[in-house]
């Protein structure tokens, strides 16, 4: 595999969140947007004459839903993977892109933390595959399950190398004061408790979300955006 950027085709009906996806995706500097669809009708078009190495691929569009986009890419066996971003949380919707072979799915509203962590190790992901032509069973499984196999050991040692971002020690400091509060807390709350800023605490929050550590609620209150709150998963 080459060290050329990866390709990229955007597929989404919002404007301002293709521009997003975009720009982020952009500052990483490993992708390269070639194509960009508003509609399902669109993308397949546009996958008759390109074939992106990646699609950020929404399940809600105008004239289909985007799981037939997925389909398409499956049945044609264009070598092109997909990562979901999308409000759709169904567990069918969910299961259909797992069996489907998406390689992430990200859950709108977005935390361009979780966004950039994503597209961060999908970037190595290919480099791994690049390097070897066979692989061992260890490597296979941190293939299969990149941030599980992350967060693997629980409060002890780290068995791979940690997501960028995420420092050991302040990992170990979140940890230890999640197992201090009964009540689940939002990212402002436990931030006051932690004595850290918003931005650390939603970062390693969401990293442990991501490896089955931290479950997370949606509250949604009366006045303003929904919140999520954090709460450590019990065995």
């Amino acid at each position: 595999m080459s060290d050329e950027a990866i390709t990229v085709m955007i597929v989404e009906d919002d404007p301002v969140a293709a521009k997003i996806y975009e720009q982020f995706a952009a500052k990483l500097g490993s992708f390269r947007m070639i194509a960009t669809a508003a509609t399902g009708g669109q993308a397949l078009e546009l996958l008759q004459v390109v074939t992106p190495q990646l699609i950020l691929l929404d399940v809600f569009l105008p004239d289909m839903n985007g799981m037939d986009v997925l389909r398409h890419v499956r049945q044609h066996g264009l070598k092109t993977d997909v990562i979901l971003i999308t409000a759709a949380n169904d567990t069918d919707t969910v299961s259909e892109a797992i069996r489907g072979g998406a390689y992430g799915y990200i859950i709108k509203p977005i935390l361009l933390d979780k966004f950039t962590a994503t597209l961060e190790q999908y970037a190595q992901t290919r480099v791994q595959l690049g390097q070897r032509q066979t692989m061992e069973q260890h490597e296979v499984d941190r293939l299969f399950r990149p941030a599980a196999a992350a967060g693997s050991g629980g409060s002890g040692g780290e068995q791979t190398a940690l997501p960028k971002g995420i420092d050991k020690l302040t990992l170990k400091l979140v940890r230890d004061k999640l197992r201090t509060l009964d009540e689940p807390n939002g990212a402002d709350e436990f931030a006051a408790v932690a004595g850290m800023s918003h931005s650390t605490v939603r970062r390693y929050l969401e990293y442990l979300v991501s490896v089955g550590e931290v479950q997370v609620d949606i509250v949604y209150g009366t006045v303003g955006r929904p919140e999520r709150k954090y709460s450590r998963r019990l065995p």
